[in-house]
């Protein structure tokens, strides 16, 4: 038998990135008692690897700008499948989520007279980017991270959450286990707050890192009741690194593209020229990865499979300044010298634009108790997410979340509890630790990463599609055998297990929302429907049950007035 502690406190958060400590934040400030757990420590949580910036209509660089414009940029770049709702709330929250961090202590980019400085993103009408560097998401990150250890906010930094514990539809906690002992940790709750991410690891090239997003948001909230919305929407970034194979995929950030890099194809040839003369390398985040999928998928990429980024005729300066990140995994991963080399690159799975089904406003799930925020949750960015948006969208609905678990705890009077709940948790984390069959995680994992890869990238269809799902069907068998080993490193295979039945979950309900959205539109291109069609201008939410259409309301018409087309011409377009 494996220990097993017990903790009761009135909101749970799971995950300690930046939307999860925000709104532990939110809570402790509000005199509530929150406990926040993490699989991974908080100082390596995703948000840390995030370089560009932070959007908010502040109008310190351009005073006309305002959150209206902010909306409208929005809405636009999604291909207007995000909820206008949800895009006011975080269009008129963005100033309060800056002042927060100022409050906290984050040290923005500012200009001469102290104004914070704000640049250019693609897709922008104005300048509304503050920054810190290219390491703007590590410096939130530590911001949080300091407030919280201010207001000494409880944080569990290796306790995997398994299972949200419900009883009679309504949550009343969770189980998890210590990945370095096993120790069982049952943990009661008036509400939680799921923000454990997306679930862009289960493709093959991924900006994640291993073991990070895959897709644990999904299968808490699914078998707590909730459903999933737009799983099919996913952001492939152009630029993942190729090798080495441990670290395929990371990030070189578009920043490279916005200082004047280069993209060509193994023939030397400018290709987005093809696909985007005005614009060329300058054109938004799903044209280029298409473009170089295209290139690629044709026979003009290169042996290993990719394209090449060139930035080796900026001057040097420009490079070490503008640019130290790429700069520094170039030589750490490959030891590539980008002031002279070319950099080989492919499209990459970089963001999850659907997730967990929540309320516009509140971000609460159909299932009492349990709300969803950042990349877990759904909403805000439709088929293409406006570069800087995901950062302030963590900051204003974690201050959000964090208010309406507050409230939502403190008005109860009563909790069921249900030792059933409890005992099949428990059960499910006992009998995968005896677990001894033939089948090996790792390789399964694999094997879901292969075939997201070749049925469900950049580009689908449906015969694809249906293929993949099969595919899916063979791996869920072959789940049924596998063998668990934990050792003198801990409890890690037992992880990788649960990240399968994650990825499993997540790889269907993309697969299946994919082969329902018969478009392209955005980030999901398929080749046998290549029109967009205006009768799927709706959400798609997914759940073990099936697909329903959820309609999307008007765009008011004080931001509709403002969607126009927005040149990209000298911006960033991370």
């Amino acid at each position: 038998m494996r220990k097993e502690q017990q903790i009761s406190t009135s909101v749970l958060v799971i995950g300690t990135g930046g939307s999860g400590l925000r709104a532990a934040i939110e809570l402790a400030e509000l005199g509530t008692d929150v406990l926040a757990v993490g699989k991974r420590p908080k100082h390596d949580a995703h948000t840390s690897l995030a370089a560009g910036g932070i959007n908010a209509a502040l109008g310190t660089m351009d005073e006309e700008d305002s959150w209206q414009q902010h909306a409208a940029d929005t809405i636009k770049e999604s291909y207007y499948l995000a909820d206008p709702r949800t895009v006011q709330v975080v269009a008129q929250g963005a100033g309060r989520g800056i002042e927060d961090l100022e409050r906290y202590g984050m040290n923005f980019a500012r200009e001469q007279d102290g104004r914070i400085s704000q640049r250019f993103f693609g897709a922008h009408k104005f300048r509304r980017t503050a920054f810190a560097g290219d390491y703007t998401g590590l410096e939130i990150q530590r911001t949080l991270i300091r407030r919280a250890e201010q207001l000494q906010i409880p944080v569990l930094d290796s306790v995997y959450i398994t299972e949200l514990l419900v009883a009679e539809g309504q949550i009343f906690g969770a189980y998890g286990f210590d990945v370095n002992d096993g120790t069982g940790y049952l943990i009661h709750a008036d509400a939680v707050i799921l923000a454990a991410g997306g679930h862009n690891r289960i493709w093959r090239r991924s900006s994640s890192r291993r073991d990070e997003n895959t897709g644990d948001s999904f299968r808490l909230a699914v078998e707590a009741g909730a459903r999933l919305r737009d799983a099919e929407l996913v952001q492939f970034h152009p630029s993942g690194i190729i090798e080495p194979e441990s670290v395929a995929g990371t990030l070189i950030s578009e920043a490279a593209r916005g200082e004047g890099g280069i993209l060509t194809n193994a023939l030397g040839e400018r290709f987005m020229e093809r696909y985007d003369p005005e614009r060329m390398e300058l054109s938004t985040r799903d044209r280029v990865a298409l473009a170089a999928y295209t290139e690629i998928s044709e026979g003009r990429g290169t042996e290993k499979g990719g394209v090449w980024l060139d930035v080796s005729h900026l001057p040097r300066e420009t490079i070490m300044s503008r640019l130290p990140r790429v700069y520094q995994t170039m030589l750490e991963e490959q030891m590539l010298d980008i002031t002279q080399q070319k950099i080989e690159i492919a499209p990459t799975a970089h963001y999850s634009m659907g997730g967990v089904w929540v309320d516009p406003l509140t971000h609460a799930t159909e299932v009492p108790g349990l709300y969803a925020i950042g990349e877990a949750s759904s909403g805000l960015h439709g088929a293409n997410r406006l570069g800087g948006n995901s950062l302030i969208e963590l900051l204003v609905f974690g201050r959000i979340v964090g208010q309406e678990a507050a409230n939502y705890s403190r008005s109860l009077t009563a909790h069921q509890r249900s030792q059933e709940a409890i005992d099949h948790a428990r059960q499910s984390v006992q009998e995968l630790v005896a677990a001894d069959g033939e089948e090996n995680v790792r390789s399964l994992q694999r094997a879901i990463r292969d075939v997201m890869t070749a049925h469900a990238g950049v580009v689908r269809d449906e015969a694809g599609l249906q293929l993949g799902l099969e595919k899916l069907s063979v791996i869920e068998q072959r789940m049924q055998n596998i063998g668990i080993h934990p050792d003198i490193a801990g409890f890690q295979d037992l992880c990788h297990a649960f990240d399968l039945k994650s990825s499993v979950l997540a790889a269907r309900a993309t697969l299946e929302s994919a082969l329902e959205r018969k478009e392209t539109r955005g980030c999901h291109n398929r080749s046998d429907y290549p029109l967009t069609d205006p009768d799927l201008q709706v959400n798609l939410v997914w759940s073990p049950q099936g697909i329903v259409r959820e309609s999307i309301p008007q765009v008011p018409a004080e931001i509709a007035s403002l969607i126009t087309e927005v040149s990209q011409e000298g911006k960033l377009v991370e």
